[in-house]
């Protein structure tokens, strides 16, 4: 029976092409953003993207991606997605499906973190993905540990780490590398996040906050740059609102910077 478990467990993510990290040394740098605006992004291009939220005490996908608080199902592979589309081009399992109130915090221990955690990673019936994209809570803690222990059964092709452009953000994306490196973890890029703020009436962009620090980030450390997001109110609100930014400003900056994100890492996947 434990035999015939291992290979279901196996066949969960056996046709998941890519699996990518989405990393940050510090809290609210817009790590989840990110994740989401780059899965919005590849379904653009049109590929199948899965995102396994594993910010167990900050699950904040279902909320960006207004799936509200569906019933999640079982069938003989598992646990099943819930789908943020018609389509089902975009799969999510997150922790904030399992709280009977949203409200609720997850007071728990490193061994229960970990084991639902090796849960999501091998009961969650995937199917056919071409990138699974897993938004990590910040810092370097047991959930990190746990994932990697968990995916390296299957693969991991990297990690795209997500910054602002402060010196106190990038020093913590320091030591994010630094894990990187230590758990051997392939790094697929640097994102500066909040780079400049862009005026909702005028499109100009301002420097509220310094200017580069990913991209100098980068530099140092020998990995790739991917490339600056701007600070842009309508990309805010889409959140908020659950709404495809992508879809509804293709004319923006924004919309461009990210785009030539996602479009870099997947050459970088496919390479």
């Amino acid at each position: 029976m434990q035999q015939n478990k291992r290979k279901l467990n196996k066949g969960n993510l056996h046709q998941v092409k890519h699996v990518v990290l989405v990393l940050s040394g510090k809290g609210g740098v817009g790590k989840s953003t990110i994740t989401t605006e780059l899965a919005l992004a590849l379904i653009h291009a049109g590929k199948k993207v899965g995102i396994l939220d594993v910010d167990l005490c900050g699950p904040s996908i279902p909320r960006m991606l207004r799936v509200g608080k569906p019933e999640v199902h079982q069938c003989d592979a598992g646990w099943v997605p819930v789908y943020a589309d018609p389509q089902q081009q975009l799969a999510i399992m997150s922790i904030g499906f399992l709280l009977e109130d949203s409200d609720e915090a997850v007071i728990w221990r490193g061994p229960k973190k970990t084991a639902l955690i090796g849960q999501f990673v091998s009961d969650v019936a995937w199917g056919e993905l071409d990138v699974l994209l897993v938004d990590t809570p910040p810092g370097t803690s047991d959930e990190h540990l746990a994932v990697l222990e968990n995916l390296r059964k299957h693969r991991v092709d990297g990690a795209v780490l997500v910054t602002t452009p402060q010196a106190v953000s990038t020093g913590d994306v320091r030591r994010e590398i630094t894990f990187c490196k230590k758990t051997a973890v392939k790094i697929l890029g640097i994102v500066e996040n909040m780079s400049g703020f862009v005026c909702p009436h005028c499109s100009e962009c301002s420097n509220i906050f310094s200017k580069g620090g990913g991209e100098e980030l980068a530099k140092l450390t020998g990995s790739v740059f991917l490339g600056s997001v701007p600070l842009d109110p309508l990309l805010a609100a889409s959140l908020e609102e659950g709404q495809d930014f992508l879809q509804a400003f293709p004319d923006s900056s924004t919309y461009t910077a990210i785009s030539q994100i996602a479009n870099t890492l997947l050459s970088s996947l496919d390479a």
